[in-house]
């Protein structure tokens, strides 16, 4: 990431059924060893037997919409896929062919930060990649070529990437419905009748112990690498006093960065309406603080990268995302052992302030689903830890250590639900009259699924 490079090459998928075989084989064993998840239960499993059934049979195609709060996440659909769809399909006398798979949607910057073994790992088990802060064009078409011809279902998360918390939905990106109407162009071009769907899956984490003790520790792990005083017991686990030390700390935090951004960036932070008494609630004084810090740390890497500051916060991260690809991935590289050395020199300090100025939007990726009342509105363990975790991931960046090095509080049970089908095709004659109202169906669609998976976590 410090050196300028080639551009981005296109990861084809190139499913591999021996590799999948592996995967169903050893995935209980994998998810035992290398995660909390001591359990998996899913509702209205037999929903998704019975349309994997209707997949095979040529009268469907779909796309699995599900929920991604964690990076677990795809671990527990495979084992969805591989042990309770087949279970619900022999207990209902539902015909199915194995394996239950699904190809996916991922993003191609994964394998940057988690090793080029994953992009080899996802493309052998039929994933497709995706650049997603830009018209990314071949991989729209491989996404689109396997909606209306892949051997399996698609699966994609249309929140676009991991918030952290299992009862909030980010606002969903419009691309899942997108690729929903152009599989039913696309079909109807070919002449064929499929009907199109959209299946969303919701995923939410619960802890089989509540883990106080943990949280308290990793309280006083972030307190301490705050630099914060605490005085008060820390060995105390009750609610209120892990509360107290969460505000307290989240506001230490908030103040270091406002000073941060303020002496080093020469930003003015915005707070009228606390000096003014508009805002006296301490939960709607850190939210409205932190937001101000994530708008000055995106302006700051926008002004670096002459960006335009619109948009919800998943919008502009994105925007800046690829803008810092842009600079690191260079298209006048691509023979890079022909370019002189001070050409290579230069453009290695341009990809290395590109990487840096980035890093003010990896911050903000942390707390983009924050509201600053998550707590206060449903005290469970759940939330005070997810939100703490968070905390850890902002301190954990500043530090720069290794983002995968997350601490694991306790053994965790995953409920998957899946949700009704929702029918692209019904809709797809409205999509179809003009621009303005195939822009219209996009939206609407984008917005009942996210009412849709909402529903399912709450």
């Amino acid at each position: 990431m410090y050196q300028a490079q080639p551009p981005l090459e296109f990861i084809p998928p190139a499913f591999n059924p021996l590799l999948l075989k592996f995967v169903h084989l050893f995935l209980p064993d994998w998810i035992r060893w290398k995660t909390q998840i001591s359990q998996i239960e899913a509702e209205n499993v037999e929903v998704l037997a019975e349309l994997y059934s209707q997949f095979q049979t040529g009268n469907i195609r779909f796309m699995l919409a599900f929920r991604h709060p964690k990076t677990d996440d795809p671990l527990c659909l495979t084992y969805l896929f591989s042990q309770l769809v087949p279970k619900a399909a022999k207990q209902e006398k539902i015909t199915i062919q194995h394996p239950i798979h699904a190809h996916f949607i991922y993003d191609r910057g994964i394998p940057l930060w988690a090793g080029k073994h994953i992009g080899w790992l996802a493309s052998n088990l039929g994933g497709t990649p995706i650049q997603r802060g830009k018209a990314d064009w071949t991989g729209l078409r491989s996404a689109r070529d396997l909606y209306i011809n892949g051997k399996f279902p698609m699966a994609a998360a249309p929140e676009g990437a991991t918030n952290g918390l299992s009862e909030i939905v980010s606002p969903l990106e419009p691309g899942i419905a997108q690729m929903g109407f152009w599989c039913a162009e696309d079909l109807q071009k070919a002449g064929r009748n499929e009907e199109v769907l959209i299946v969303p899956i919701g995923l939410k984490y619960s802890y089989v112990n509540e883990p106080w003790g943990a949280i308290a520790n990793l309280l006083t792990e972030l307190e301490a690498a705050s630099g914060l005083n605490v005085k008060s017991a820390n060995n105390a686990t009750s609610f209120d006093v892990l509360y107290s030390r969460l505000l307290t700390l989240s506001e230490h935090l908030l103040s270091i960065m406002e000073k941060f951004y303020t002496r080093f960036y020469h930003q003015t932070l915005p707070d009228e309406k606390i000096t003014n008494g508009e805002i006296t609630d301490r939960n709607e004084a850190l939210a409205y603080r932190l937001q101000s810090v994530m708008n000055v740390a995106l302006f700051i890497a926008e002004q670096y990268f002459d960006l335009p500051s619109r948009g919800n916060w998943n919008d502009r991260c994105r925007r800046l995302e690829q803008a810092g690809w842009n600079y690191i991935f260079r298209e006048d590289f691509k023979d890079i052992k022909s370019l002189a050395p001070i050409e290579k020199s230069l453009g290695d300090r341009i990809a290395e302030e590109a990487y840096f100025r980035m890093w003010h939007m990896r911050l903000v990726e942390s707390f983009v689903a924050v509201s600053g009342t998550y707590i206060r509105e449903k005290p469970t363990v759940e939330r005070f830890a997810e939100t703490t975790l968070l905390l850890w991931d902002m301190v954990n960046k500043i530090k720069g250590n290794n983002p995968l090095n997350r601490p694991e509080l306790g053994q965790q049970k995953v409920k998957i639900t899946v949700g009704k089908p929702i029918s692209v095709s019904e809709r797809y004659l409205t999509y179809k009259a003009s621009r303005v109202d195939a822009r219209q169906a996009v939206a609407e669609l984008t917005s009942d699924l996210q009412q849709v998976l909402e529903g399912l976590v709450t």
